[in-house]
Parts: structure tokens; sequence; C-alpha cells
């Protein structure tokens, strides 16, 4: 179904709005850091406000490491450096990058609001080739299961896990995440896998479900 035009463009606004904002939401995130002074050695290439708007503008290429690096020969002046597909891989796993993210995600929850009205869905990345999570989904050791939880208003995600056990696991530490940040809950849609009163127990305080099929 199309939206109207003129409530497209509304939300388009909206969009761009939220961008325009952005770098200043990393910037109150990386000052929420308490860090320590900078130790002996090499400074860093980047410091870590450019680190995680390096990182959010690789995300937004939506490319490969590879592909990125050749994107960004474009915006080398921004970050007066030039930066390799190795040291963007290695933002994934820089720990104060993880707490930048993690800080402006809080943010954004808190300052841009939510709806209540939330839909949840879960799926399984094979470890190997040899499996495939339709035709073999309970076999939680070959399986990355990954939860998600979006806010259906404004298409934030409100809360997100990881688990190498079970999808279940996945979904209480996306739950988890909710209730840490304290957004609010109206209702939540699942599929039937959830449809279950231990499910409907951990929000006996917030709203209705709805199940799909």
């Amino acid at each position: 179904m199309h939206l109207p035009y003129t409530e497209w463009e509304h939300k388009r606004a909206q969009i761009k709005e939220r961008l325009h904002r952005l770098p200043q939401y990393v910037h109150q995130a990386v000052e929420a850091i308490n860090r320590e002074e900078q130790k002996m050695g090499r400074p860093p290439k980047l410091d870590l406000e450019k680190k995680a708007n390096l990182f959010i503008l690789v995300r937004f290429l939506n490319k490969s490491n590879r592909l990125a690096e050749e994107s960004l020969q474009y915006f080398q002046p921004l970050f007066g450096v030039d930066v390799s597909y190795k040291y963007i891989e290695r933002l994934y796993g820089d720990p104060e990058v993880k707490l930048a993210l993690h800080n402006l995600f809080v943010l954004l929850l808190k300052e841009e609001g939510t709806s209540g009205d939330y839909a949840g869905d879960g799926t399984g990345y094979s470890v190997s080739v040899e499996n495939h999570y339709r035709t073999n989904p309970k076999y939680g050791k070959k399986f990355v299961h990954f939860f998600s939880l979006i806010d259906l208003a404004t298409g934030m995600y409100v809360g997100c896990g990881v688990s190498r056990l079970s999808e279940w696991d996945a979904f209480c530490k996306a739950v988890a995440i909710i209730k840490r940040v304290g957004a609010a809950i109206r209702s939540v849609r699942l599929d039937k896998y959830f449809s279950m009163r231990k499910v409907i127990k951990m929000f006996d305080r917030f709203g209705f479900f709805v199940f799909d099929s």
C-alpha cells in the first residue's frame, strides 16, 4: 500500500531532520563515556567521535568493507586520513565504538521517542553453508540467532538480541533492552512461536499481543 504524497513528504522530512541531528547525538554519546587519558604509544588515526561517525557512514553505504573503502576516498577530506577496509573491520570489534553506539541507541530512543506499538521477529544465520535456518532451525550450535523489535510508527529498532543458544534467548535479550531503556510498551506483535504463557507474563504490566500465523 502506497502512502499519500503529503504523508510520504512528511515522513521524508522527518527522516531528513533526524539525519540532521544525528552528528550532535553522536557527539553526546561519545561525551557520556568516561575515558582514561590516552596511553603512551602511537596516537589513534581517528578519535572516537570520528570512528563512530565512520562506522555509521559505512552502514549507510550498505556495501562490503572493501567497496566501502573505495567509496570513502570521496569522503577523505571529512576524516583527514585514508582508511583501509581492515581499519573499517576493526571498528566492529572496537569496545569504545560499541559503547558509543550503545549510548547513541539509548539517546535516540529517549530523545526521538517511540509509539509503544512494536513488532518483533527472529531469524538465524548459519555458521556454515551446510545448513539453512528454514530446514534446520532448532540446531542451535550451528546457527547464530538474532531477534529484533521495531517501533511500528517510527521504524526505529527498540531492542535486539543475539545468541548462539536459541531464538528464545535472543528474544529475551531484546526484551531486556526495552525494559532497561525504559521505553513505553502498549502492544507487541509476534509470531506464533512466542504464543505462550511465559511470554505474556513477561509483559503482564503492559498492553496487548497480536500473534501472527
